[in-house]
């Protein structure tokens, strides 16, 4: 157990990915992006893949927490290859399919907390009556990285036809963060190695 919670911590805990040790090359072509409009955004390469420009903008596939040593929440974004793929309810992407994961530490929120236990306070509900019904506000706290997995199956057919790469303050992250990441995804091989499914 503990060496699994140790090798989903040096993976930044992918549940999203698939993907392995991606070796060399130049950024994806433009069109991996945003269905071809996109350009790179000339940060440094992490093994051939930067951060694609608009990212931030792609549709929600899902939503996930993680406890534990990992402690984060997780927003899974896909360009618009991806999206369409998962609309399909096909468990394959085509080249050119990128999926983002934004992680972000899971804090207790005391704001949140004050104004759910006063409402409650209104309707005479005791501290201990909220506790068991709405338990503790939990959102999103400080970044902590954001991992891409990027679908080109003549380039990365080694590693199923995924690359991956994980950037921490903008900056791509070493080789040795995404080590164990391909064993981690083995086991969705027959969903493309992906483990996020699509939340309607």
């Amino acid at each position: 157990m503990h060496e699994m919670t140790e090798r989903m911590r040096k993976c930044g805990g992918v549940l999203v990915s698939s993907a392995a040790i991606v070796i060399g090359g130049a950024f994806i072509a433009n069109s991996m992006a945003r269905g071809g409009d996109e350009k790179p955004t000339g940060a440094p390469p992490s093994y051939g893949v930067t951060l694609p420009p608009g990212y931030r903008d792609w549709r929600v596939i899902s939503i996930a927490r993680v406890g534990g040593v990992v402690n984060d929440l997780r927003v899974k974004l896909g360009n618009d290859i991806a999206i369409k793929a998962y609309r399909g309810g096909k468990p394959w992407f085509p080249d050119g399919a990128i999926i983002a994961r934004l992680a972000y530490r899971a804090v207790a929120s005391q704001e949140n907390n004050a104004v759910i236990g006063a409402a409650a306070a209104r309707q005479g509900l005791t501290p201990e009556q909220v506790t068991k019904l709405l338990a503790e506000s939990v959102v999103a706290g400080p970044a902590l990285n954001v991992q891409l997995m990027i679908k080109d199956s003549k380039r990365y057919a080694a590693t199923g036809g995924w690359a991956f790469a994980q950037f921490t303050n903008g900056k791509p992250d070493s080789g040795a963060v995404l080590k164990s990441c391909f064993s981690c995804h083995e086991p969705a091989k027959d969903r493309d190695f992906v483990f996020t499914r699509y939340s309607p």
